[in-house]
């Protein structure tokens, strides 16, 4: 019988020697790999874009000075506030309406430098230097503005709420001279809407108003 043993017969002794255990090797690169995570966190440059995503988040603004109802303002604003939006929530003028915000009711007529405009629609910042002159500004102390008191004498509103952008804009119609005829009237405030279909008595009130100016 031979006496030699077979190569696959190694002793657990001369194996544990020559290469680390199995344990050995896990402690050793689960260590190794925490270091790598932690130094990971420490070290690791943000993302790629996020201090630009970051300064993005921020509207871009400015300031911008005006006269409202003959009153001085010079506000900071969101670059894309609208002039409906600096009066209502900047300067505490709510007498114009927010209605559709599209330009299509007319509910938040003013005039800017005499000419009627919807001011959903018109950037505030661009109107450094105007005069806009809102619902509010139409009285004279306790005195109503001559449409004011036509829209009361010929009963032309009910709900009340196009009534401030109605008047307004008359006053623009009256004092652009297109007050001819209850046809010319209608064309001319036709950009502006009246749910209650008080429309009759609106272009009377107006008619009223240009016949006593």
């Amino acid at each position: 019988m031979s006496t030699e043993r077979p190569d696959s017969a190694v002793s657990p002794t001369a194996e544990s020697s020559s290469a680390p255990s199995r344990r050995t090797f896990i402690a050793t690169t689960t260590a190794l790999g925490g270091v790598v995570v932690a130094g990971g966190m420490v070290a690791a440059p943000p993302p790629l874009g996020t201090e630009k995503a970051v300064a993005a988040e921020a509207p871009p603004g400015g300031s911008v000075s005006l006269t409202v109802n003959g009153v001085r303002h010079t506000v900071t604003i969101d670059n894309r506030t609208s002039l409906l939006d600096l009066l209502r929530e900047h300067l505490d003028l709510t007498g114009s309406k927010k209605g559709c915000n599209a330009g299509a009711c007319g509910a938040c007529t003013v005039l800017v430098d005499g000419r009627r405009v919807n001011s959903c629609l018109t950037l505030a910042v661009r109107l450094e230097g105007a005069e806009v002159t809102t619902i509010e500004g139409l009285e004279k102390g306790d005195r109503l503005h001559p449409l004011q008191q036509a829209f009361i004498d010929q009963d032309a509103f009910q709900c009340g709420f196009c009534t401030p952008g109605q008047i307004v804009s008359g006053v623009g119609c009256i004092q652009e001279g297109h007050t001819g005829s209850p046809e010319e009237i209608r064309e001319w405030m036709s950009g502006n809407l009246c749910r209650c279909g008080c429309y009759v008595k609106i272009v009377r009130a107006v008619e009223q108003t240009a016949e006593r100016k």
